[in-house]
């Protein structure tokens, strides 16, 4: 059964460049972004990178690939996440993310799971929510794999 853990996150920089935009048509642009996490997730400064297609009604969509390094709920590894999401022109961003496979380490070599967010324009603090398993045999029960 999965483990529910929330916190926070906020967005410590946003480095963003347009690759294609004639300002009346889609565009498409790349973002790179640090974010620090609290609560269960406890990683003070994540590397981020985002592929946004925006449409022309200033609404749009994204991918993502984003490696947290530090601890979840005590265990101390990484992970990776890919991330899908949209925005509306008010800002409302809705984001789902999933663990790539394998990508765990440390205390957190064979997680699983998927969380989810959603954020406002001018937010400062982010809550998320994330669900997750550890293969048995992992994590800081195992003293063999320490």
């Amino acid at each position: 059964m999965p483990t529910r853990t929330t916190g926070h996150f906020i967005c410590a920089d946003w480095q963003e460049r347009a690759l294609v935009s004639d300002g009346t048509g889609p565009g498409l642009a790349h973002a790179s972004v640090t974010n620090g996490f609290t609560g269960g997730i406890d990683a003070p400064g994540t590397t981020c990178a985002y592929t946004i297609a925006y449409r022309p009604d200033k609404t749009g969509a994204f991918t993502g690939m984003e490696l947290l390094a530090g601890r979840l709920d005590g265990r101390e590894g990484a992970f990776v996440v890919e991330e899908r999401g949209s925005f509306t022109a008010d800002g409302t961003v809705h984001c789902g993310f999933e663990v790539v496979p394998g990508s765990g380490t440390g205390d957190l070599t064979g997680l699983r799971g998927s969380g989810r967010f959603t954020a406002r324009h001018g937010d400062t603090s982010v809550p998320y929510t994330f669900d997750y398993e550890l293969d048995s045999g992992t994590g800081p029960a195992a003293p063999a794999e320490r």
